[in-house]
């Protein structure tokens, strides 16, 4: 398996390259972390390789605020400088002056 650097970083606001949403990363595995379920549950066709980074977002779409786990090939840098209306954003980061996320010293339990 061939691990590579994560183009994204915590704190990127970023927009699926296919579906609409977009969000905020808030943790990144650097190759696929997550039940065998959820992969396989992924049309065969559009199914990505388990061998790069995953991103844990605090998504949203026009409908509804949510957690997601995506890909690094699915995703694209979000710079059209939209607010983002997730709540649980605000528990794990600060919005410094120039509009980046930072985020919060958040103890591990």
């Amino acid at each position: 398996m061939v691990q590579k650097d994560a183009r994204f970083h915590i704190g990127q606001i970023v927009k699926h390259r296919i579906f609409p949403f977009r969000g905020v990363i808030f943790d990144v595995d650097p190759v696929f972390d997550n039940t065998e379920e959820w992969y396989e549950a992924i049309p065969e066709a559009i199914r990505p390789s388990r061998d790069q980074p995953f991103y844990h977002l605090f998504a949203e779409n026009d409908e509804t605020e949510y957690v997601a786990y995506v890909s690094e090939q699915n995703l694209l840098a979000d710079d059209s400088g939209l607010p983002l209306r997730n709540p649980q954003i605000a528990d794990y980061f600060e919005v410094n002056s120039d509009g980046r996320f930072l985020p919060k010293d958040i103890p591990l339990n």
